[in-house]
Parts: structure tokens; sequence; C-alpha cells
């Protein structure tokens, strides 16, 4: 008897380790913030024998944009974890796929590097002297506001060895700095040993256009300072039409890139953010070549599955087309980053042609079951064939916000 009780609370607390492993790891797995667009719509990986049980039910089925709070439950008994529920319905756009020029001109001057200067007395360095370093922000000069390159150079000019005054901004937070310009002996004029960037320009990939608002939202990644790898302060941009007209193949430990042009200067849209989550704005016409059948749901992110799955995009000239990928993994509640996914490109073209994903191909639609679940937004370096992904909900959401400025649309 005293062997079959040992026996018995064994096998009860290996059962019960196991079940705290699996209840565990469910939540660690499992969304802490659900979007539904129906109180009965099952939603989560049912092999996972995973379900949704509401606190309350007063919310009608159809209540959309209420919020509840709810419980993910394993076996519809063993409570996991507690998340907030807000329905909603599925958001339609049309698919991007398509390569666009994006021109910048920023809000202030990033700062790219500090350079030494070569005077009389040896080299110095007056900026990093003053503390100014690499990805900082230069908002004036003696109070007087900059836009350009050239508008700091005249103050610096201007000052004739004088200190000057220097406000920037170091990981969001202004500062100023008191700096004395030397004279360059080579050039013989006042220098104070920084190297800055006003503007910027490249091509990447549309995500989608919403036919409603005339919002778009494209890359998946914000453009950043290819020196200090900031990201560039958007003062005002503009989007313009582009074609691919080569591929650089990329190899291990060598990403490939999409080699394209401008195929015209005049702008079809207005910048309104470049953020960590890519760029978004107002089209100034709807969009020319577009169909209906390319109109197509976005996902919620948990509606986002491992598996097969498809990207939209342009390797040749300005047509898109689609490549099948695999979707190896998902990340539910990381959602501040635009890392969500890791996917791998299957596609044989697609991997002849580009040896996977490649600089330019950021951006790029990913279609899952007839919806709109996200963009590519990196390659890893070391295998061109995989790369990350971001939330198609997610960056909706960015577009949204955009829409919400007033000032802004308005503009």
């Amino acid at each position: 008897m005293e062997s079959l009780v040992k026996s018995t609370a064994k096998i009860l607390a290996f059962f019960s380790a196991a079940l705290l492993i699996i209840c565990s790891a469910a939540a660690r797995f499992t969304p802490s913030e659900l979007t539904i667009n129906d109180r009965n719509n099952q939603i989560l990986d049912t092999s996972a024998a995973l379900s949704v049980r509401y606190d309350s039910e007063e919310i009608p089925a159809d209540s959309i944009n209420a919020k509840s709070k709810a419980e993910i439950m394993l076996f519809g008994a063993v409570p996991i974890k507690e998340v907030n529920v807000h329905f909603d319905e599925h958001k339609s756009v049309v698919l991007g796929g398509n390569p666009f020029g994006i021109r910048i001109y920023t809000d202030g001057l990033v700062v790219s590097q500090t350079t030494s200067v070569q005077t009389d007395d040896g080299e110095k360095n007056p900026a990093a002297e003053a503390g100014i370093s690499c990805g900082d922000i230069i908002l004036s000069v003696n109070g007087k506001p900059l836009q350009t390159n050239e508008q700091l150079l005249s103050c610096v000019e201007a000052s004739s060895g004088k200190s000057i005054k220097i406000e920037a901004k170091h990981n969001n937070e202004n500062y100023t700095a008191q700096i004395i310009p030397v004279k360059d002996v080579n050039q013989k004029k006042y220098r104070i040993g920084l190297m800055v960037r006003d503007s910027c320009a490249g091509i990447g990939t549309m995500t989608f256009y919403d036919t409603e608002t005339d919002s778009f939202g494209g890359l998946g990644h914000g453009i950043c300072d290819g020196e200090s790898g900031s990201l560039m302060p958007l003062d005002h941009g503009d989007i313009v039409n582009a074609a691919i007209s080569s591929v650089r193949k990329g190899t291990c430990g060598s990403p490939g890139s999409l080699c394209g042009f401008f195929t015209e200067s005049t702008s079809f849209g207005t910048l309104g953010s470049n953020c960590d989550y890519g760029v978004y704005g107002i089209m100034n016409d709807s969009l020319k070549n577009v169909s209906e059948n390319q109109k197509i749901p976005v996902a919620f992110r948990q509606e986002v599955k491992k598996g097969k799955a498809q990207i939209l995009s342009t390797i040749e000239g300005t047509v898109p087309k689609y490549y099948d990928i695999e979707i190896e993994e998902v990340s539910y509640n990381n959602i501040n980053t635009c890392k969500n996914m890791v996917v791998k490109v299957t596609d044989k073209e697609l991997l002849e042609k580009t040896g996977g994903i490649v600089q330019g191909m950021s951006g790029s639609p990913i279609i899952q079951n007839g919806m709109l679940i996200g963009a590519v937004t990196h390659v890893f370096v070391n295998d061109p064939t995989r790369g990350y992904a971001l939330f198609a909900e997610t960056m909706l959401s960015h577009c949204n916000s955009i829409i919400q400025n007033q000032s802004f649309a308005a503009s």
C-alpha cells in the first residue's frame, strides 16, 4: 500500500511538473493582447488546446471597438494568463510590393561623424571636446534653427573663432554646448570637427495603401543615417515612382541589394513619419494601376501562423510578383520591435536571382491565408535565405496614427 501511495505521488508530481512547464511555455508564447472581430471566432491555435474565456458576458459578440478582459485557457479548464481583448473589424488595404523612391529632409542636422581639424597647434576636435557625439541632432546655433549643412558652415565661419552656442539632442534629450571653432590650416576656414547630414534618399518597397484614407506604409523599418545608425529625424519628405534596374545577389556574409532609380521627380505622396516600424504618409492621389482584387484584409497578429506564406516583391522593373516563403518563428508578445517573425525564402526563382532577401526588399508584404500578415524588414547577414518580418497589424496602427495627426493630414 505504501509503495502504491509513493508511486501515485511520483506520477502526480510528474504530471504537475509537466503541466507547469506547459503552462509556462503557453504563457510565454501566447499574446498578452488580442484583437478579435467576433467573440465566437476561435482565433488561437487549436492544436495547442488553447481557448479564450471572457470575464464578462456583457459585451455583445459584434461590439466593435469594445474592450474586455479574458483568460487564455488550456484544455478549457487550466488558466494560463490574463489578456486584454479589443473587438474590431478587419481593415482591408491594397497590397503594395512595388518599389518607391523616398526623399527625407531632416528636422535638424544628424551628426554622422566627429573629425579632427588640423590647426597651427596640431589636431583638434572642438565638437567632440564639447560632448557632441555621433547620432546627436544639431538643432540650432546661437538660437538660429538649422535645416541645411550650409547654414551650419556659414554660422561657424561667421564666428571668426569666437565661442558659439549649439543646441542639440542626444537620445531624445536636449542639451547645449559651447564650442570654440578653430581654423583649418589647409582650407583656411573655421571648423568645429563635425560631419552632418540634412537629407537622404533611397529606394524601398511599398507594403500597403489604404484607399479609405489615402494613407500608406512601407519599408517596415526606419531610415537611418548610414554612419551613426541613428534614425533620421523627419522634418518633411515625399515619395516618388521608382524602378528596379538590377540585382546584386546576396551571399553568406555579404547581403545583396536591389539597384534602382527614380523614374520621375514629381512626388505622389507626402511623408508623415519615419519611425522604427517604417515610413508612413499620405498619397497625393490614388495609386495608379491597382485593382480591387489586390485589396485584402489585414490579419490580427495572433492569426499569423508558422508555415507556408508568400511575399509580394519587385526584383525587376516596376511590377511585383509573388514568391514562396516559410514562416519559421512567430513572436506574438514582442510587439515593440520590427522583428516579429523569422521567415525563410523557399522560392527557387527568387533564390536563383537574389539569393534570398536583399536590401531594397524591405517592406515587401507577406500574405498568408488570404490576409496581409506582415512585411519583410531585415536579412540575416550569414544566411540571406532568412530574415525578419514585422506584423502588418503594427504597421496599420502606425499608419492610423498619421491620419489622426490633423495638422499633417491637412497639409
